[in-house]
C-alpha cells in the first residue's frame, strides 16, 4: 500500500524557517516527480515545488523560489521542503504528492497519482 506520510508543519513567525518531510513508501518511486502543493482556506490547492526522484531536476513556483527548496534523500525515501523568509501568505495545508506522469504535468494536482493527508503551516505577521 502506497502512503506519503507528512510532518513539520506548524506556527512561525514571519520571516522565520520550517523543514517539512513527505516519507514515502509502498512502492518504489525512483521514476516517479515529487510534488509539492498548498491549499488556503477558500482556494485551490496550488503548486510549490517539485523534484524528480531519479533525475533531481527541480522546479518551483514564482511565489516561493529563492526562498523554498526542495530536496530529497534517496536511503531515507523521504521528500523535504526547506521554507524559509516564510510570509503571511504562505499560510496553508502542504501536501506532498507523486507522479508518474511526467515532468511536463508536476503542476497539474490532478495528475498526480498519490497524496499525503497534508500538514498545516501557519505563518504569523
Amino acid at each position: 500500500q502506497v502512503q506519503l506520510v507528512e510532518s513539520g508543519g506548524g506556527l512561525v513567525q514571519a520571516g522565520g524557517s520550517l523543514r517539512l518531510s513527505c516519507a514515502a513508501s509502498g512502492r518504489t518511486f525512483s521514476s516517479y516527480v515529487m510534488g509539492w502543493f498548498r491549499q488556503a482556506p477558500g482556494k485551490e490547492r496550488e503548486f510549490v515545488a517539485a523534484i524528480s526522484w531519479s533525475t533531481l531536476r527541480t522546479d518551483y513556483a514564482d511565489s516561493v523560489k529563492g526562498r523554498f527548496t526542495i530536496s530529497r534523500d534517496n536511503a531515507k525515501n523521504t521528500v523535504y521542503l526547506i521554507m524559509n523568509r516564510l510570509k503571511a501568505q504562505d499560510t496553508a495545508i502542504y501536501y506532498c504528492g507523486a507522479t508518474s506522469t511526467g515532468w511536463d504535468t508536476t503542476h497539474v494536482p490532478e495528475r498526480y497519482n498519490y497524496w499525503g493527508q497534508g500538514t498545516q503551516v501557519t505563518v504569523s505577521s
